[in-house]
This record gives structure tokens, C-alpha cells and sequence, in this order.
């Protein structure tokens, strides 16, 4: 993994980065929600908030406002094409943890692209940023997003209750952390 600054990159593979996001990926990301709606709305409770390119927009001008520390976003570039979102949310300096929040376009599930996303993210995390702790919340039975934390080692912690409000009801969501001098343990 290669992390550039300058660019405001980090290389995961030859095929694979992540570029920090900007307002003007708004278009790209919208079309690739609403391509995707049926198949993210099970999972992720902003999709029914984003009816439109504006409302891309706003959530872009939020996050990449030179006043909000709390969250890092960025776009995944797979194959040179923006695949998907992956980043930092609830960023504590202080305490030096993060939680990592992602989603990926459905065609492009199962090929390893948010395990290996995540894997440099935490890289970055650990090393570039010194946060101690990373933690991922999954929705209960979201298989495929909860077996990404499992094989970065992360230790599930338990599940947090009604913890999301997803299309009309309530939901549970596991909660997986991973801790600076496990991942170190690891490499």
C-alpha cells in the first residue's frame, strides 16, 4: 500500500485506490445509488435520503468541509471507475479511534475489493493517523458485510440493539473492533 498525501490517495492494488472524495464525484456517486437502490436500501438507511444528484452534493460538501473532523470519505476507484464508498465516520482525536463505514456497488460484491479497501484503510489508520481503535458496525445478517471485519481479525464485541433504523423498523447491528497493536500483530 502507498499512501500519497500530495494526491490525496492511497494505492491498494494495481486495480484498486481510494481518492479522497470531492463535491464534483456527486454525479457519479448518485448514478451508481440509483443503479444499486434495491440492492443498498436493504442495508443502508441514507439510501432513501437520496433522492437525487443535490442530495449527493450536500452529503459531499458535509464531509469534505474544511470544519468537519469527525469523518474522512473516500470514493473506491476499481478499474478506474468510481465503485463504491468507504471512509472514517466519528473520528475521536482525542481517545484516537474511528469507526469505518463502507458500501460497494452491487455487481461488483464478492471479488475482495471492500476487504482489501478496508485492509489499507486500516493501514492508514493505524500507521499515518495513530488511532489505537477501528471499529464496524454490520447489520445483523448482512453476511457479506460482516465477514469483511471477521477476516481483518477484528473481535466481535457484541450487538448493539435496535442500534439502526432501516425501512420502517428497527434493526440490530453487530459491533466489531480492532485494536492498533492486534493489527501490528498480524503484518
Amino acid at each position: 500500500m502507498k499512501i500519497s498525501s500530495y494526491t490525496n490517495y492511497i494505492t491498494v492494488d494495481t486495480d484498486l485506490y481510494l481518492r479522497l472524495a470531492t463535491v464534483e464525484d456527486a454525479p457519479f456517486l448518485y448514478r451508481l445509488i440509483d443503479a444499486h437502490r434495491a440492492y443498498l436500501r436493504e442495508w443502508l438507511p441514507f439510501i432513501d435520503f437520496s433522492q437525487s444528484v443535490l442530495d449527493t452534493k450536500a452529503y459531499l460538501r458535509a464531509v469534505t468541509d474544511s470544519k468537519n473532523t469527525a469523518e474522512q470519505v473516500y470514493v473506491i476507484l476499481y478499474q478506474k471507475s468510481i465503485a463504491g464508498i468507504i471512509g472514517f465516520k466519528e473520528i475521536d482525536h482525542v481517545n484516537r479511534r474511528a469507526e469505518i463505514g463502507y458500501w460497494l456497488s452491487g455487481d461488483l460484491q464478492g471479488q475482495g475489493i471492500m476487504r482489501r479497501s478496508c485492509s489499507a484503510l486500516l493501514q492508514y489508520a493505524f500507521g499515518e493517523m495513530g488511532l489505537n481503535r477501528i471499529q464496524i458496525k454490520t447489520g445483523v445478517g448482512n453476511i457479506r458485510s460482516s465477514n469483511i471485519p471477521k477476516k481483518l481479525g477484528f473481535t466481535l464485541e457484541g450487538v448493539q440493539r435496535d442500534g439502526e433504523y432501516l425501512n420502517g423498523r428497527f434493526h440490530d447491528l453487530e459491533v466489531y473492533s480492532l485494536l492498533q497493536r492486534e493489527w501490528l500483530q498480524q503484518e
